[in-house]
């Protein structure tokens, strides 16, 4: 066991609460969260993933295969797109979470289980995020966020703890990619999906596209910015993402940034 004042405390919190469910999605901090509540009860953990068509199936592998390394007892909750968030409202975070946790508290009670856990840390309060309130209402625990546990942190952690997510990109639901206000199409976020697997495969570790119906928005690191000089890149580029629908391909300057679409709220529009 890791040897560190924060992880130590980790654990107890979880040794208190007896059992657990994790809501699991493969990323780098529900990973790490499931593995250290595994730490401290062992196999009085269980793990849920939401399966929708906002997840990317690439998700879906990397929790297959986290959960065959661990070997905790797991769960897929599938679930459709809620009339509610059709038109991709600006608390569509809100309403979502609020939906997903409460089937999964009550997947968890089935199984014997009070208390539900997710791996929002610290650092996640410094961005806009309506799912917050959610958990807070429904009484879901957020040890990471309530142990004043960072990213960097967790990264460290998972390290020691051999687990693969240590170094994986942070991810947000397809829905993040759309534009508030507009209606969610099943297809927008299929040519999402294929156009951001595409950038991960030529390298881009980070990489998100912003789509507009028949336009897409590339933002990727500004240090890989540069890439698109080359001319022949651009055209592998621009064919690959017009074979998926696309019209118009557009590269943000600004390069990636978490929550971008969010600069509407903020602006107060």
């Amino acid at each position: 066991m890791i040897n560190d004042n924060k992880y130590l405390k980790l654990v107890n919190y979880m040794k208190d609460l007896g059992k657990a469910a994790v809501a699991f999605s493969g990323g780098v901090d529900s990973t790490f969260l499931l593995k250290a509540a595994q730490e401290a009860i062992g196999d009085k953990v269980i793990g849920i993933t939401v399966k929708s068509p906002y997840i990317p199936e690439s998700e879906i592998k990397d929790v297959n295969a986290i959960i065959d390394k661990l070997g905790v007892k797991h769960f897929f909750l599938e679930l459709p797109i809620i009339d509610e968030i059709k038109y991709n409202p600006k608390d569509r975070c809100y309403i979502c979470k609020k939906n997903i946790f409460k089937e999964i508290i009550k997947l968890a009670k089935t199984n014997g289980i009070h208390h539900v856990l997710d791996g929002t840390n610290v650092d996640d309060t410094k961005d806009y995020r309506p799912g917050m309130r959610a958990l807070e209402e429904l009484n879901v625990k957020s040890p990471l966020k309530e142990l004043n546990i960072t990213k960097e942190e967790i990264r460290k952690f998972s390290k020691e703890l051999n687990l693969p997510t240590w170094n994986k990109p942070s991810y947000a639901c397809l829905l993040s990619r759309l534009p508030y206000d507009t209606k969610i199409n099943i297809n927008e976020l299929k040519k999402v999906e294929k156009s951001e697997d595409y950038l991960h495969s030529i390298g881009f570790k980070e990489a998100r596209v912003r789509s507009y119906n028949d336009m897409a928005r590339i933002e990727v690191n500004k240090k890989d910015i540069s890439k698109f000089l080359n001319e022949d890149f651009i055209e592998d580029v621009v064919s690959n993402l017009k074979s998926y629908g696309y019209r118009y391909i557009a590269l943000d300057l600004e390069g990636y940034r978490m929550g971008s679409m969010n600069a509407v709220i903020k602006d107060g529009n």
